[in-house]
């Protein structure tokens, strides 16, 4: 949404807005119809149903509320794409922000889920700590702390300007080329880069723990966290390489005016598609929960929403942590047992 350069009433922007536009309000009007009854379904059977909570089932609901909140915005946003933006520059602020919050917050959420599966197989002993110290309340609460000081940046910028011939919420104004590189780059660094490097890492280690056992319940718990993870790295990546491109675009203006330009251009050509794919990371989870609920009963009942989550939160206890460690330790020793009879024979 750093429409800094590019749309100033040329024929080049228009062509691109009148091509972005329609495409958009598709992308976003189903990630509506999608996302907000398939959150709320999910909000309301864990605040029902589910009474002892895990982790795992206490992040999720959190990442609901989060992609919630960002879901019941969409009706402003199409209609301001469908004619133009008529809430005020104050609203549009508010509304950016909201949505920029709530991307750290869900990479944040998503990150701390999968630590929790990387403590939770790799040192299983150790959530029981965690869960009799309130660690998890203390980082949820880091988390949407971290994420309303980062969503800062957005309401310093951002601005509601002419988009050929009607005003919109799209345009992000700055200072200087230092303020521009410095505010997408901490985008990209805090809400893509830093994480999935600690996602990576997490679930290098989880899988290997994982090949050493025979249960597969942690297995499955532990792919339906990487699914989320892996969908909402795709669906944010194509903004942060916008992003990347911008800011290259900022530092090579002076030397190489012309490729500035062009790669100025690429970069804005995809912004409001790739910002409506944004959106699809929202509404795409419970369709996840849905299709690993299948198992259970049909995709999208309650019942199987109900029956998934408690799955999870027994699958996950800290008692169910330590039997399998247990276990795992003792085929550990069963196999160095029996790799020492085999020496001396």
């Amino acid at each position: 949404m750093n429409d800094s350069h590019i749309y100033d009433g040329s024929e080049s922007s228009s062509e691109f807005w009148h091509i972005e536009r329609p495409l958009a309000c598709v992308i976003l009007g189903l990630s509506f119809l999608i996302g907000v009854p398939g959150n709320l379904l999910v909000i309301v059977i864990i605040l029902r149903h589910i009474k002892h909570r895990s982790h795992t089932v206490v992040l999720i609901l959190n990442l609901a509320v989060c992609d919630f909140v960002v879901l019941i915005t969409l009706p402003v946003w199409i209609y301001s794409l469908a004619d133009a933006w008529v809430f005020g520059e104050m609203f549009c602020k508010a509304m950016v922000y909201v949505i920029y919050s709530s991307m750290y917050v869900s990479v944040f959420l998503i990150t701390l889920m999968s630590a929790d599966r990387f403590v939770a197989i790799v040192y299983p002993f150790a959530m029981q700590n965690c869960k009799k110290k309130g660690v998890l309340l203390k980082a949820l609460a880091v988390i949407w702390i971290l994420a309303f000081l980062f969503g800062v940046p957005t309401i310093l910028t951002q601005r509601v300007d002419d988009v050929d011939g009607k005003l919109q919420c799209t345009v992000r104004e700055y200072t200087s080329d230092m303020q521009e590189v410095v505010c997408l780059v901490l985008e990209t660094l805090v809400g893509f880069a830093i994480p999935f490097s600690v996602l990576s890492i997490c679930y290098a280690c989880v899988g290997r723990r994982i090949k050493q056992m025979t249960f597969k319940t942690k297995q499955k718990s532990a792919t339906l966290i990487a699914s989320v993870v892996i969908t909402f790295a795709l669906c944010w990546f194509p903004h942060h390489i916008f992003n990347l491109m911008t800011v290259v675009s900022v530092l090579i203006g002076n030397s190489y005016p012309e490729a500035a330009v062009r790669l100025d251009e690429v970069a804005q050509t995809g912004v409001l598609v790739s910002g409506a794919l944004a959106f699809i990371s929202s509404c795409i989870n419970p369709l996840l929960y849905a299709f690993a609920a299948r198992r259970f009963r049909s995709s999208l009942s309650e019942s199987g929403f109900r029956k998934l989550f408690h799955y999870i939160t027994t699958s996950t206890s800290p008692e169910r942590t330590n039997e399998m460690s247990f276990i795992s330790r003792k085929q550990s020793s069963q196999t160095d047992h029996s790799v020492q009879s085999t020496l001396t024979v």
